[in-house]
């Protein structure tokens, strides 16, 4: 029994590790978060539950502007069920390389590490749900795919209960034809 017991723990500890982005760090084209977020942005999105239904899906409009080491992030998003909500991230860049972010809905700081084309984010975010407010943890990865192109998905939990999933593709408007 202490065996299986042994074996469980193991096995729950070992699926607790994600993997750690500077296995990312001779990845190409490298991610410059300013350069990336310049200007206008558009984003597509979805929701899932844990189950797989997707249950919400989203376009989000960003508008980049970055002064004095802060880069401003203005998010307007339209949902599929014609509401809408802002989110404006604020961004620095620490000495030893940790992007910290804030934006109102934000509990606290938001963390991210860089390594090459990926960026790996850490906060939790109120998320607003039939006129209650939820905490939910956010671990979320961006990877830049090519100049114009990024891809993100973040598993939103809470308690340690992965409860759904979060992917977008953003498009920089500046690689338009």
């Amino acid at each position: 029994m202490k065996t299986l017991f042994t074996g469980l723990l193991l096995a729950l500890l070992a699926g607790c590790a994600g993997p750690d982005v500077q296995q990312y760090k001779a990845l190409q084209p490298a991610l410059d978060l300013p350069a990336y977020f310049n200007g206008t942005t558009d984003a597509w999105g979805m929701f899932q539950r844990r189950s797989g239904d997707v249950v919400k899906r989203f376009h989000v409009v960003i508008t980049g502007t970055s002064v004095d080491g802060t880069l401003t992030l203005d998010e307007q998003f339209r949902y599929d069920d014609g509401s809408s909500q802002r989110r404006v991230w604020r961004l620095t860049r620490a000495a030893d390389g940790v992007w910290h972010g804030r934006a109102d809905d934000v509990e606290g700081e938001a963390l991210g590490e860089l390594a090459g084309n990926a960026l790996h984010w850490q906060y939790t975010l109120r998320l607003p749900v039939d006129g209650r407010s939820y905490d939910m943890r956010f671990d979320d990865w961006m990877f830049l795919i090519d100049d114009c192109t990024m891809i993100n998905r973040a598993s939103m939990g809470k308690f340690g209960v992965e409860l759904g999933q979060v992917t977008l593709m953003f498009r920089r408007r500046a690689c338009a034809p």
